[in-house]
Parts: structure tokens; C-alpha cells; sequence
């Protein structure tokens, strides 16, 4: 395997003063690797379960930024609270809602980007403190697909070989939902879904509002009609300590610059 990379390749290349010298970018930096893993497809970015399209976005070079100007002044402002996780201040670090009513206008592009952003704020201000950098310091649960493991494991006659690979992933990713310091959980407007499904979504959202953990939900349905997916109760967990960032215009899916 080559040593070579392209400092574009690594989530760390803004930060780093090494980026610009191809000499010292290499598949063998030990921040490269502790990142990406020397492969280039596992450490701390495969573990966070960040989308392989969006895995290293950042939130200036996201393709949503050019499109949506006023979300992204609210991004920058968010994103240079994260340094809170470091300090015993009282002011938290809130959570943010995605919303648009239409798909493809960039909500989950900008929450991978910022999620990228708390993991890149995470493992440097960890290193520069002298603490050890949490292996999953981020976790991204794409709702849709973990609603497809449920469904897979809970149909009827399905054989055991697919159904245990499918039940042990899904309890795996809601464990890591529930606990990392930072989650995205897109796309939680599940309507068609079981009452078993939306209560282990609730239990997820609940963990995190408990426990104050920052996390960043998209949606195509805006926080004030939340109550007409989840109970009330609920419902008014996530507005608590979160603010509302609205996408417009039409939809760009398919459109990578």
C-alpha cells in the first residue's frame, strides 16, 4: 500500500499546518491513522458511522454553505461552542434541528459536517490537553437504515443467519446513540413506523435529552409539529436547549461539486 495521501483525504487537513507539505501528509501521520485507520477506511470516522459521501465534509467545504448563507452563519457560530466539552463551565453545548420540508437541501450534508467538526475539536483539544481522544467521541444514526434492521430482524420466518447479524447491529448502534457525546440522528420523522421501532427511537432521544447531550436531528417536519409524530412529552425534550435552522429552496440531491 502507498504511504502517499492527498491532504483533501484527511478530516483534520484545515487544522493542520502539515497539509500543505506532500512530504509530511502521509497514510503513516499518526493523526492520519487515528482518524482514518491506516487503510484509510476505519478509526474514529468509520466508527462514528458518518455516510462514506460525507465522511470528510467539513463545514467549509460543505456544498450546502454556498446555497444556504443564513443556516451556515448559525453553523459557524455553533460549531465555535464545541470547545465547551473541554471546560466545567456551566454553558452546555445545545442541540441543533435541521428542518426543510423538501428532501435534498442539505440537512444531512451539514450534519455530517458539523459532526465532523465536534470529532475534529474533540481529538485535537483532547491531544493538546494531554487526555486521550475518544475512540467514538461522534456517532451518526441514519434512522432509515435502523429502521431497516428492525424490520429485517422482525419479519416473520426469517432465517437466523440474517436475522442475528441484523438484531446485533441494530442494539449496537442504539447503544452508541444513546451514550456518545455527540450524535446526529437524521431523519426522524418516521411516520409508517411499529410502536416497538418509535419507542426504541424515544428511547434514544430521551437518553440524550437526560443526560444533556448535544445532538443534531434532521427533519422534514419543523419542531412545532413534533408532537403529531411523538407524544407531547417528548416532543418538548427536543426543543429544550435546541434550535431550529430552516433549509429552503428545492432540492440538489445528486449535485457534488
Amino acid at each position: 500500500m502507498s504511504t502517499e495521501t492527498n491532504a483533501s483525504s484527511c478530516i483534520l487537513r484545515e487544522p493542520c499546518r502539515q497539509s500543505t507539505d506532500p512530504t509530511a501528509c502521509t497514510r503513516l501521520c499518526p493523526s492520519y491513522i487515528a482518524m482514518h485507520g491506516a487503510s484509510g477506511n476505519s478509526g474514529r470516522v468509520a466508527s462514528a458511522c458518518i455516510p462514506r459521501d460525507y465522511a470528510i465534509d467539513t463545514i467549509t467545504t460543505a456544498p450546502p454553505r454556498a446555497d444556504q448563507p443564513e443556516v451556515y452563519k448559525s453553523v459557524d457560530a455553533y460549531v465555535s461552542t464545541f470547545t465547551r466539552q473541554f471546560s466545567d463551565a456551566d454553558r452546555r453545548i445545545k442541540s441543533l434541528y435541521l428542518y426543510s420540508r423538501e428532501p435534498g437541501t442539505g440537512k444531512t450534508t451539514t450534519a455530517a459536517a458539523v459532526a465532523n467538526a465536534y470529532m475534529t475539536t474533540h481529538y485535537i483539544g483532547s491531544v493538546q490537553r494531554g487526555l486521550q481522544p475518544s475512540q467514538r467521541p461522534v456517532f451518526f444514526l441514519d434512522v432509515n437504515e435502523w429502521q431497516t434492521l428492525f424490520n429485517t430482524f422482525n419479519r416473520p420466518r426469517v432465517p437466523d443467519h440474517v436475522a442475528e447479524p441484523a438484531s446485533a447491529k441494530y442494539y449496537a448502534w442504539m447503544a452508541h446513540a444513546k451514550a456518545v457525546p455527540f450524535a446526529v440522528l437524521d431523519d426522524i420523522g418516521v411516520r409508517d413506523a411499529t410502536d416497538a421501532f418509535r419507542g426504541d427511537l424515544h428511547t434514544v432521544i430521551n437518553a440524550r435529552v437526560t443526560n444533556g447531550l448535544p445532538t443534531v436531528y434532521t427533519s422534514n417536519i419543523p419542531m412545532d409539529e413534533l408532537a403529531d409524530v411523538f407524544d407531547k412529552r417528548l416532543a418538548d425534550r427536543v426543543r429544550d436547549q435546541c434550535a431550529q435552522l430552516t433549509f429552503k429552496g428545492e432540492s440538489k440531491r445528486g449535485i457534488r461539486k
